[in-house]
């Protein structure tokens, strides 16, 4: 009788780290000085480009889990102050809906769509580069430390705390700014069904979707 034992899973081999420790400790030094003195030095120099830079950098070093739970922040950092119109912001997000890629490119669109400079092309290349800024320097700053997070009971359940959270601030993202923006009447709840029965059982590419919602609401309206 020969007894077979299942093989084990081999370890995971060492990533090979280019940077020290120290280098690390600097980078998300770097993340925490941006995050905190961007705010501060937006309100002591009131200008239009420093004020971008700030509120792209803050939603993008705010945000954990998925890029919807970014809409909110957006919303509030450009609607609110009139930077564009909230139609606007929703057409761009639609837009973004049915192109391939991250969510955290629509904020090249917001940066595009501003009323005052820098808009245009400047504007979206700057709003991009200051949401997408804060994941780079977490990435250079937790990497030197990643073997031993990755091993950390208390890191792994902080993570699953986490992404439970992330689930109920992607509900929260559903309902504000999107169903209270979009959803009016019972035509528009009986479009976006349309849409999710569309998506999840017709298996429908999502740009097919948003084109065909687009002429069914103009149809509608």
């Amino acid at each position: 009788l020969v007894l077979f034992k299942p093989a084990l899973a081999a370890a995971p081999d060492a990533l090979p780290i280019p940077l020290s420790r120290r280098a690390g400790a600097l980078w998300l030094l770097l993340f925490a000085v941006l995050l905190v003195g961007l705010p501060a030095l937006a309100q002591g120099l009131p200008h239009h480009s420093l004020a971008l830079v700030d509120a792209f950098y803050r939603s993008g070093a705010l945000v954990f889990g998925g890029g919807h739970v970014v809409l909110p922040l957006l919303q509030a950092e450009v609607v609110a102050p009139q930077w564009l119109s909230n139609d606007v912001f929703l057409a761009g997000y639609g837009a973004a809906q049915a192109v391939p890629g991250p969510l955290f490119t629509f904020a090249a669109f917001l940066g595009a769509s501003m009323h005052a400079p820098p808009n245009g092309w400047i504007g979206g290349v700057v709003c991009l580069l200051a949401i997408f800024a804060p994941s780079f320097l977490l990435i250079f700053g937790a990497l030197p430390f990643w073997q031993s997070l990755r091993h950390s009971p208390r890191t792994q359940a902080a993570l699953a705390g986490v992404n439970a959270a992330v689930v109920g601030l992607l509900l929260a993202a559903l309902y504000h700014p999107v169903w209270t923006s979009a959803i009016f009447n019972l035509y528009d709840f009986a479009l976006a069904l349309l849409a999710l029965v569309a998506l999840m059982a017709w298996k429908l590419p999502p740009w097919l979707v948003v084109a065909g919602c687009a002429v069914l609401g103009g149809l509608l309206g």
